[in-house]
C-alpha cells in the first residue's frame, strides 16, 4: 500500500511537467511562425 501512495504522489509532478513541455513547445512553434510571417505573436 505504501508503494501505491508513493506512485500516486510522484505521478502528478510528472504529468504536470509533461503538460508544461507541450504548452511551451506550442508557444515556441507559434512564436517562430509569427516571426517568419513578420507579425506579432498576440
Amino acid at each position: 500500500m505504501n508503494w501505491l501512495l508513493g506512485f500516486y504522489v510522484l505521478v502528478w509532478p510528472a504529468l504536470t511537467l509533461g503538460v508544461l513541455v507541450i504548452i511551451c513547445a506550442a508557444v515556441l512553434r507559434d512564436r517562430r511562425k509569427a516571426k517568419a510571417e513578420k507579425r506579432d505573436l498576440v
